[in-house]
């Protein structure tokens, strides 16, 4: 990976995001669409980590975003603590839970995985429910302080997407250095990479605790925004949801789940219904499979003669 292919994902969405901030300021609804589809990447990106780039199949994240979410909201209105220490808090609790769940777990078969953080998700959504006046319980909780910028919708928009820019960034360089490789390698063949030396188990612990940080970020950025938290605000659907954003763009690339994240919520905003979201979903990945097996970012590689070409090669 060239210098510019490893910092080319970050520098694309700063600009991208600097020309929809010049075309969507002014626009209340079209800035918190923009920041809830930054807030949808970083959780879609999170899926890139686990899934994309170590074949850990989690339908936790939502679950690991309201760990982050509920964390920060506690310590903001139970104890009166800076939303940056509701940062850190955000960010480690769910890693610090991710690492020895995911030692007990990555071993399962992708459906094994899928149930156990299912199981996972639910059992927390019971947790908070259950939690009487400590998590809000059913209510939920309510009057959290805004997102440390100064009060404007723009300045919301930069730092949310100032932070995607920032996790790409990072995930650019983790791909690109000897423990990225290891990642694709235990991803591409276990096997073969615990021969070569790699600890298996550790590595899809690590990655899995990385995913789960920055679902702790996206739930922080979620709840300093939103200003309120219920059981139902990062509930289950949201967990498929990204899921299916990050393998439309394409899970297994860097850029991909930023993308599929943007063009789904893009388009489910535009739709006449919220019903509908469900059916357009499920419609847009199987769309996407028939096209684009890989993603939407597969496309950049296809071209109709390079596809004959290869098409007669196998013949």
């Amino acid at each position: 990976m060239t210098r510019y292919s490893t910092f080319a994902p970050a520098l694309s969405i700063l600009g991208l995001a600097l020309i929809a901030g010049l075309v969507v300021t002014g626009n209340l609804f079209w800035v918190d669409t923009s920041i809830l589809m930054a807030i949808y990447a970083l959780l879609a990106l999170s899926v890139g980590v686990s899934f994309g780039q170590c074949g850990i199949l989690s339908v936790a994240q939502a679950a690991f975003a309201a760990l982050g979410a509920y964390a920060t909201a506690i310590l903001t209105t139970r104890f009166g603590a800076s939303p940056w220490l509701g940062l850190a808090a955000a960010m480690i609790l769910p890693a610090a839970f991710a690492y020895p769940f995911a030692r007990l777990v990555t071993n399962m078969s992708h459906l094994g995985l899928a149930m156990a953080t299912m199981l996972f998700g639910h059992m927390f959504d019971i947790a908070v429910r259950e939690g009487g006046s400590f998590t809000g319980g059913y209510i939920g909780i309510s009057g959290l302080p805004p997102l440390p910028v100064p009060y404007s919708p723009v300045w919301h928009h930069a730092l949310v997407w100032g932070i995607v820019a920032l996790v790409v960034l990072s995930l650019s360089l983790l791909q690109a250095s000897p423990y990225g490789a290891a990642l694709k390698s235990v991803r591409t063949d276990a096997l073969r990479a615990e021969a070569d030396g790699i600890d298996v188990a550790h590595a899809r612990s690590v990655a899995l605790s990385l995913s789960a940080a920055i679902a702790g970020l996206g739930g922080w950025l979620y709840a300093h925004y939103i200003s309120y938290l219920a059981p139902e605000s990062l509930g289950a659907s949201i967990s498929i949801s990204v899921l299916l954003m990050a393998m439309v763009g394409g899970v297994a690339t860097i850029f991909g789940p930023v993308l599929g994240a943007v063009v789904l919520t893009l388009l489910s905003t535009l739709l006449p219904g919220a019903e509908s979201a469900g059916m357009f979903y499920g419609g847009a990945l199987l769309l996407v499979l028939l096209i684009a097996p890989k993603g939407l970012m597969s496309l950049r590689d296809w071209h109709p003669l390079t596809a004959t070409h290869k098409g007669r090669s196998a013949k």
